[in-house]
């Protein structure tokens, strides 16, 4: 049966924990980024948190009614990072690669978090908060309501689904990260041009490229196909 999530205003009056530490839902989820980053998913757990913040583990649903809830602020709180200090400046191309760029970077600064949290709808602040920038980007550049809607679910999964790529990556040991960056200079660049011609003659490039995300490119090519979208409703509207 689902925790009783005491509300804010009580919370705010919880006696310190025995270490005098004053607990709030920003310094929970702070803590679980903490325990993410130096032990990976497996670290994070109440027991885990309790020891971690000095609280009985129980305090915690408190604030959250379990750890599922505490992911979700998890993947809410990377966004609201994306989002800090972003302004929409007029030009929607401009503003929507900034916002993706954003989002991406948000989730790869902490990748074991990115593994945990990509795949999750929240419906919390700042998600709610980002959906509705990118729409009104897409709306205030000429796309109708429903090409919008196409275009911000190709944008936001494509988004989301290169931060979990490329998070997944940084969250493998570091041995292991160098081993396939070796396949590329190693394997790829010593195969034959008689029977892979084609990897032959891009090896050099390949052992450069593939080590580095493709994301920037790719949302640029995402963005050049919105371009061609918009012209066409231009067309259709002359």
């Amino acid at each position: 049966m689902p925790k009783t999530v005491v509300p804010e205003e009580k919370r705010r009056r919880r006696r310190p924990t025995r270490g005098g530490t004053v607990l709030s839902e920003t310094l929970i989820v702070d803590t679980a980024l903490r325990l993410l980053r130096e032990h990976g998913s497996a670290g994070l757990s109440a027991r885990r948190l309790g020891l971690a913040l000095d609280c009985d583990p129980s305090t915690l649903y408190r604030y959250f009614r379990g750890m599922d809830e505490l992911t979700l602020a998890i993947g809410d709180t990377l966004i609201g990072q994306a989002l800090r200090g972003w302004r929409p400046a007029g030009a929607w191309r401009d503003d929507l690669r900034a916002l993706g760029l954003r989002i991406h970077a948000a989730y790869v600064a902490h990748p074991q978090a990115a593994v945990l949290t990509t795949s999750r709808v929240t419906g919390k602040t700042n998600e709610l908060a980002a959906d509705e920038a990118v729409l009104a980007v897409l709306r205030a550049s000429g796309l109708p309501v429903p090409e919008a809607v196409g275009v911000y679910h190709a944008f936001i999964d494509q988004v989301l689904a290169f931060a979990a790529l490329d998070a997944a990556s940084l969250a493998l040991p570091n041995a292991a990260l160098l081993a396939e960056e070796e396949v590329w200079r190693s394997t790829y660049a010593r195969l034959p041009s008689a029977t892979h011609p084609h990897i032959a003659e891009a090896a050099p490039l390949l052992a450069t490229q593939m080590v580095a995300s493709a994301f920037p490119a790719a949302l640029d090519l995402l963005l050049d196909g919105v371009a061609a979208r918009l012209h066409g409703v231009a067309a259709r509207m002359a």
